[in-house]
């Protein structure tokens, strides 16, 4: 039951999410990030794009760093 509850809490974020990014009225990312960090205990595709987007945003931020570097 706790299993059930938790996947339709983690759909109910990403449809909320993805209506939030379509229409301009809330941000849509507050609502999908949540939804996909939970639905990827239940679903490996979801985890494996959670893994993704992790290296890619670590990626980007290594990039600032290294460009705010100042030279001495």
């Amino acid at each position: 039951m706790l299993k059930l509850l938790r996947i339709l809490s983690g759909l109910g974020l990403v449809l909320l999410g993805i209506l939030g990014l379509i229409l301009p009225i809330m941000p849509g990312w507050v609502f999908l990030i949540p939804g996909l960090v939970i639905l990827a205990d239940h679903f490996p595709p979801v985890r494996r794009l959670l893994h993704w987007a992790k290296g890619k945003f670590e990626q980007q931020t290594g990039r600032m760093r290294d460009n705010n570097k100042t030279p001495q």
